[in-house]
């Protein structure tokens, strides 16, 4: 019998592969705005940016699509986040790290877990999608990378991130502005809609959960929480988050144990009571039973 993410494929494939030529195509325009302190928003095609401006120049998570890369760098300069210095990659996804090679060329140092520079710099596969991946640019690896945490001291702002292991994939990080009390999650944190969790990345849900937990004990009643796609939130709302994804493991985890196939338990509608909160996503209710059922430990 194929496995869930073989039966995924090629409608899955389509869905990541439509979403980037889009991004190449139309390009659509890079929308900014401030959080707190030093910190700013950025969104455009792709996941979600932070960028921390100030004299000391800018500290930035995650580029997005290669195609993106002009349309961020004159958003950088809009809000005076120049010269960008350094550039940390959440993971090795394209949506998040496309635009190594352009912002490593106007100067910018790229950092990461090292399991990102791995994967980026070999070519990977996403089971899932169906979808091979070529290894990037020598330019786009990351220069610096870490195994657990780190730290970085500029604009008169702390900024932490540290790995969580096994999670959305092997290489994932959470970054947090001290003074700013600002929490960007990366993809452990899809707000409004389900999470893809890649697997063949090393991906697991219960590390994603883990990871939440990691985040909910770093933030507190007024932290900002910019996930890693979706609108910014709060402590409150990363909760809502945790709880639809452990209701819906248990029960999938369960009806698994219990031998029933992936088809059996689509059919039962584990996602039924979240769905119109988080089914309106590019995973919709069967795939998502489907991406987890995989994730499984």
């Amino acid at each position: 019998m194929k496995s869930a993410v073989a039966r995924l494929s090629a409608g899955l494939s389509l869905v990541f592969v439509v979403g980037a030529a889009h991004a190449e195509q139309q390009i659509p325009p890079v929308k900014s705005e401030h959080v707190a302190g030093c910190v700013h928003f950025l969104q455009g095609a792709g996941g979600n940016i932070a960028v921390c401006a100030g004299d000391d120049g800018a500290f930035m998570i995650d580029d997005q699509y290669a195609p993106m890369a002009p349309k961020i760098i004159e958003a950088l300069q809009n809000i005076d986040a120049w010269p960008l210095r350094f550039v940390l990659n959440t993971h090795w996804h394209s949506d998040h790290t496309g635009g190594n090679e352009a912002m490593s060329g106007e100067g910018a140092l790229i950092i990461a877990h090292e399991n990102v520079r791995k994967r980026v710099s070999t070519d990977q596969f996403i089971k899932a999608f169906g979808r091979p991946t070529p290894a990037s640019p020598e330019s786009a690896w990351p220069v610096v990378t870490y195994s657990r945490d780190i730290r970085f001291h500029l604009n008169g702002e702390e900024v932490q991130a540290w790995h969580v292991p096994a999670a959305h994939t092997d290489g994932d990080s959470i970054v947090y502005f001290n003074k700013a009390d600002v929490l960007h999650m990366g993809d452990i944190f899809f707000n409004g809609l389900y999470p893809f969790i890649d697997a063949s990345s090393g991906g697991r849900v219960n590390g994603v959960l883990k990871a939440i937990d990691r985040g909910l004990a770093v933030a507190g009643e007024q932290t900002q929480i910019i996930p890693g796609h979706g609108p910014i939130t709060d402590r409150a709302g990363l909760l809502r988050y945790r709880e639809m994804l452990q209701d819906i493991r248990d029960q999938i985890a369960t009806a698994k144990q219990a031998g029933q196939s992936l088809e059996e338990i689509q059919a039962s509608k584990p996602t039924a009571a979240w769905d119109e909160g988080w089914g309106g996503g590019f995973l919709k209710p069967d795939a998502f039973v489907a991406i987890v059922y995989d994730a499984l430990d």
